[in-house]
């Protein structure tokens, strides 16, 4: 899959993947919608942000866990 709004440069915000070069981590809005807010409450706080940002972040995030083993706690 090709990421077209997910920016990386190593002189803006540590390197970390951000959203069209915007200093908006792609962490930073998953975890918001982790957070349970809502995709009109994510683009009033940042309005510069696009909807389809959110949806390429999400899908960002969901093949970086596929990339990698996390420790997990194993169920009982």
């Amino acid at each position: 899959m090709r990421f077209q709004r997910i920016t990386v440069n190593p002189n803006q915000t540590g390197g970390v993947p951000c959203l069209r070069g915007l200093r908006i981590p792609v962490a930073t809005v998953v975890g918001m919608v982790a957070d349970r807010m809502s995709e009109e409450e994510i683009l009033k706080s940042f309005p510069d942000l696009e909807p389809e940002d959110i949806r390429e972040a999400l899908q960002y995030a969901a093949e970086a866990v596929r990339e990698r083993e996390l420790p997990l706690v194993t169920a009982p």
